[in-house]
């Protein structure tokens, strides 16, 4: 059987075929599969090792011997679009219909179905860079042309000339992710102002990665579809496996106005039609905890993430203090390592623990000035960090 040319071409843009036409392997799969074969503890893939709250839990048990084993309804069951309406009014004062929510399979698929439905052949998406690596095979997939805005200096945060210069008339979608994986930054109001105010000056789309909403340290999240003007353009993604610890469950969702979500919906049935029917009841549980549950899960965090720094200091890495997210940055030149992936293949020897290297998600353009840089997962329990910590800081003697 041949395949069609254009679908490898397309492919191997986005990074899904390599020359040989196999399929690709990322750096994620090689880093998982060292730590596996090396019995290195796993600090390159973001997913906790820790079972979510009991609550959620429990009623997922609950949902199944109750029954809720077929299809749900295509949009998603209403009791989860009703418990996303309260949790963003409850949390950013947000007053949403539950018709304008969407239910997917996880953020991934939130972010495929709604680039599939809002960029045609030639398309712009901006997005920030580094960038979660979905992010250039759904835009290459959908034909569009992925224009990015580098994150600068230690906070990694975008010159906002460079983002003025890069949302043009061409722009269809705006494609941010905040808190933003990798790096761990949560962009400034002013920032986020800005790119509203693009937005509306070349007629484009917000779409905003939201997953890890819950999980900032220093000040509360932001979401873009909370400042003026921004509502009727923005798409808002986000999911039930960072804040609650299910990452295998994939239940995530989309907030838009009815017309957004009606056209992500036609691309959506084709790609899962539905997913999870005993998860979102379980994951509309979640998202009605008490307050304390959201601050516990943040703080918590905040905790490992100094942990785990103060390990990566005393090995000689320079670290930086992400305000969000499961990662934090280490750059390796101090330990005289130029090009981060040489490190994270040796470092299952020389540590006994596994990164990845910020330069996998960076186009190969822009890889270089990156190329000293390892992200960390800190999502772990916390006698794992402290073992982690405790063999990386042997780098330093």
């Amino acid at each position: 059987m041949t395949l069609s040319g254009s679908w490898q071409r397309t492919a191997r843009g986005a990074g899904l075929l390599a020359p040989d036409g196999r399929i690709a392997s990322t750096i994620f799969a090689e880093m998982s599969a060292l730590a596996a074969s090396t019995g290195a503890i796993n600090l390159g893939q973001g997913f906790p090792d820790e079972a979510g709250p009991d609550e959620v839990l429990d009623a997922a048990r609950r949902a199944i011997s109750e029954g809720v084993n077929q299809y749900p309804p295509g949009p998603g069951m209403p009791v989860l679009r009703e418990a996303v309406a309260a949790h963003q009014e409850r949390f950013y004062g947000l007053s949403v219909d539950p018709a304008e929510v969407l239910v997917t399979a996880g953020a991934t698929e939130a972010l495929a179905a709604t680039v599939l439905a809002l960029v045609d052949d030639g398309d712009e998406v901006v997005t920030l860079e580094p960038f979660y690596d979905a992010y250039g095979g759904l835009i290459a997939l959908a034909r569009g042309r992925h224009v990015t805005v580098p994150l600068r200096g230690h906070d990694f945060l975008p010159d906002h000339d460079e983002l003025r210069a890069a949302v043009t008339d061409r722009t269809k979608v705006i494609l941010i992710n905040n808190p933003h994986n990798p790096t761990g930054t949560v962009l400034p109001l002013e920032t986020l102002e800005l790119i509203v105010e693009l937005a509306h000056e070349h007629d484009a789309v917000i779409v905003t990665d939201e997953v890890y909403e819950h999980l900032v340290f220093d000040a509360p999240h932001i979401p873009v579809a909370s400042l003026p003007g921004a509502r009727e353009r923005t798409v808002t993604i986000s999911s039930a496996g960072k804040t609650f610890s299910v990452t295998g469950w994939k239940i995530g969702w989309i907030v838009a106005p009815r017309e957004i979500v009606t056209a992500i919906l036609a691309v959506k049935q084709f790609l899962t039609f539905v997913n999870g029917a005993p998860f979102q009841p379980a994951v509309a549980v979640g998202l009605g905890l008490p307050d304390s549950f959201f601050d516990g899960i943040a703080s918590t965090l905040r905790a490992k993430r100094d942990l785990l720094s103060q390990g990566l200091v005393k090995a000689g890495f320079d670290v930086s203090s992400p305000r969000g997210t499961y990662f934090v940055v280490a750059d390796a030149a101090p330990l005289g390592y130029a090009d981060a992936r040489v490190l994270c293949r040796e470092l299952p020897s020389l540590a006994g623990v596994v990164g990845v290297p910020i330069s996998a998600f960076c186009h190969e353009e822009l890889a270089g000035e990156y190329a000293s840089l390892v992200r960390f997962a800190f999502c772990k329990k916390t006698e794992v960090l402290e073992r982690a910590a405790a063999q990386l800081a042997r780098l330093g003697r």
